[in-house]
């Protein structure tokens, strides 16, 4: 009991060594993942388990990757980030030139011998968080004051939302946007602006839709599933029937009827549907309450980096935050009905590694950067002011360079 009283005390100090909330969430999210994976995936192949070890495998890999990168500081990521993002463009060219063409779309290189294939839109999500939080921790006094500013990442984001486009992967592009978006936001650049790009770039999604025949078929078919249930609007009919049947309490753990090859990729894109089964809206909502965890510690890791003057680890937290809340919104809302099939896989909890190992480096990112904020709680007091403004002593007073110059 005292043990537990300390513990708290520590929590409600913040005087732990990481965010305990944060791990907690990520642990919850991975093993309900694990678990769920090996229930849809039962009976798909010979060896009923071949999922489920290969994703125990990938668990390990993404828990490295963690470990590793939470013993890289943060200013090697800042000073390499051109680097990162030149590598994730040439990925993106390089997938369109040698990538496996699954179900219209190019997003997997494969890889040699028994490895599995490699997603590489991915990885480029680290490289285009950690260009754009150092490009934003350079330019934060021109993004709070020169409202045009900001037209200069929005440039470089084009460069691979072109690439994505050209595979094609939908799903990434709103993903890739709505962070970048989002980043700009907490970095303190004009609302008015962004709000003018978020219509100009939502009308062309529009047009998108509706100059290709199969994104508008996919765009009718969500709008009114059950008018050609047997066709386009076979994934979602059958992941609204997963749902209809986990009622309240779900109809227990491994007793999922739409994942016997009447749900499509029911151990991957649709996990959340055979979660809604199995355990019911008691499951789906503990999953959505996980992930609003995960995504408020990061938010919150970003807030206090923010506030100590570590501007490089705010947005990157930032960043990390709304990559993980706009992919995880999408994929729970495709599978409920609420948006259009995207493609895309929940993290932590679908089966996927490149996923799982991308999400492992981004929560060691989230964990260092809240490790560096506490060791130094107080960076600099005034992180946004103008390089030509003159520095003040301790005192509160003018350098005498800076006076005699006046005079």
């Amino acid at each position: 009991m005292n043990r537990w009283k300390r513990f708290c005390q520590a929590v409600s100090t913040r005087q732990l060594p990481c965010d305990v909330w944060l791990i907690l969430a990520a642990i919850l999210l991975a093993g309900l993942g694990w678990v769920m994976v090996s229930s849809a995936s039962i009976g798909l192949l010979e060896d009923s388990y071949h999922y489920s070890k290969q994703h125990g495998v990938f668990l390990v890999v993404a828990i490295g990757a963690l470990f590793f990168t939470l013993c890289v500081p943060l200013e090697v990521w800042r000073q390499n980030a051109s680097l990162l993002l030149v590598i994730s463009i040439a990925m993106l060219l390089l997938v369109l030139v040698i990538g496996q063409e699954i179900n219209g779309s190019k997003r997997w290189i494969a890889l040699p011998g028994p490895l599995p294939s490699l997603q590489v839109s991915e990885f480029a999500k680290v490289g285009v968080i950690i260009y754009m939080a150092a490009f934003m921790s350079r330019f934060a006094y021109e993004l709070r004051h020169r409202a045009f500013s900001l037209w200069r990442p929005l440039a470089v984001l084009a460069v691979p939302i072109g690439l994505l486009f050209l595979a094609p992967d939908f799903g990434g592009m709103v993903v890739f946007t709505a962070c970048v978006i989002g980043m700009l936001m907490m970095a303190g650049a004009s609302l008015t602006l962004l709000l003018g790009s978020g219509g100009f770039l939502a009308a062309g999604a529009v047009l998108l839709v509706a100059n290709e025949p199969y994104r508008l078929a996919r765009w009718t078919s969500f709008l009114d599933p059950w008018a050609d249930q047997f066709a386009t609007g076979y994934q979602l009919t059958q992941a609204l029937i997963a749902f209809g049947r986990g009622h309240v309490t779900g109809t227990g753990l491994g007793n999922s009827v739409q994942k016997l090859h009447y749900l499509p990729e029911a151990h991957t894109d649709f996990i959340f549907a055979v979660v809604a089964e199995e355990l019911g809206m008691l499951g789906a909502i503990s999953v959505v309450l996980l992930f609003a965890l995960l995504i408020v510690r990061a938010m919150l890791i970003g807030r206090r980096a923010e506030m100590a003057g570590h501007l490089f680890a705010s947005y990157m937290s930032y960043g990390i935050g709304f990559i993980i809340a706009a992919q995880a919104f999408i994929n729970m809302a495709v599978s409920s009905g609420l948006l259009p099939t995207k493609g895309l896989t929940l993290p932590l909890v679908s089966y996927g590694g490149s996923s799982l190992l991308v999400t492992g480096i981004m929560l060691g990112l989230l964990l260092r950067a809240d490790a560096e904020t506490r060791r130094q709680p107080q960076r600099a007091s005034t992180p946004y002011k103008a390089r030509h403004e003159p520095r003040l002593s301790r005192s509160g007073v003018r350098s005498q360079s800076v006076q005699r110059s006046k005079q």
